[in-house]
């Protein structure tokens, strides 16, 4: 998109930060997606786990708190990732009003 700062998001990226608008850990984020998906996606703990290290070091995300439980880690969107998740959802507008101007218009 031009003038974004962000470039476009995969699927997967784009509901982990969308699930992290709220403190979750990573087994609530992968439940969240496949809930706001009807179950479509799926996220295995590679990708998730993958996907978080990466958004870690954008600081798109940070770790909120380390339970009693150190594999149970909450992770928390940052203001960088919100705006980058903003980002994304006007890209995605655009390509579904564009998508649907072209249909309509047939």
């Amino acid at each position: 998109m031009p003038g974004s700062e962000y470039p476009p998001l995969s699927e997967s990226t784009y509901y982990i930060l969308l699930s992290l608008r709220t403190p979750l850990h990573g087994y609530g984020i992968m439940n969240n997606v496949k809930s706001l998906t009807n179950d479509r996606l799926s996220l295995a703990p590679g990708t998730l786990y993958g996907a978080i290290s990466l958004l870690l070091e954008k600081n798109w995300i940070f770790l909120n708190s380390v339970n009693d439980d150190a594999r149970r880690k909450e992770y928390v969107l940052t203001e960088t990732g919100k705006e980058a998740l903003v980002s994304e959802i006007k890209r995605l507008k655009e390509l579904y009003y564009n998508g649907l101007e072209m249909v309509e218009g047939e």
